[in-house]
């Protein structure tokens, strides 16, 4: 796959290099509040992780989120289209913006966007679905602006930071998808 580009940020695959980053990120807690992650992650396991990538197929490699810096780019997080259905040519979305400097500035949704991009016009999917801690407000504002819609609701369904909470489905079909295109 080649490099995809958006109007403020390029998504690229993940290199050797990335990995420090991830793993500074991956061990901030404030930055995993909304992920699934909830133990420290050494720099072994992320090199593993790493390493592994090689051996998966090429559509379920994360990629990297890179935002233009004067005339560099800037390595801001990741992101990934993973869990295919092929036979009903569905997959699941994840994102991680780890440098809270960018928080907070449209970068997620201009990543959400180029990913559904991505999964309708090169994967051939007809559903991106994704889901989100409800106390992550910002982020399903976030997926909201992407096109994605509330499908459901996980009641209790994650236990974090000493509580429970509900887990969201949302999702974007093709069909929306293709509409909401139109219409810009």
């Amino acid at each position: 796959m080649s490099i995809i580009f958006g109007k403020r940020v390029r998504l690229r695959a993940v290199e050797r290099g990335d990995v420090g980053k991830f793993h500074e990120w991956v061990n901030d807690p404030e930055v995993t509040r909304g992920l699934s992650l909830y133990l420290p992650m050494s720099m072994a396991d992320e090199e593993s992780w790493f390493n592994s990538l090689a051996n998966r197929d090429q559509k379920v490699r994360p990629l990297a989120i890179e935002i233009r810096k004067g005339r560099n780019w800037k390595l801001i997080g990741n992101c990934g289209v993973f869990d295919f259905d092929t036979v009903n040519r569905s997959a699941e979305l994840g994102i991680l913006i780890g440098d809270k400097s960018e928080w907070n500035k449209g970068f997620g949704s201009e990543v959400m966007s180029l990913l559904v991009l991505h999964c309708f016009e090169t994967l051939n999917l007809n559903r991106a679905f994704l889901r989100v801690y409800t106390e992550n407000i910002r982020a399903v504002r976030s997926y909201e602006k992407a096109g994605f819609v509330l499908e459901g609701r996980l009641r209790e369904a994650v236990y974090k930071s000493g509580k429970y909470d509900d887990v969201l489905i949302m999702s974007v079909l093709r069909s929306e998808w293709t509409a909401q295109t139109k219409e810009k």
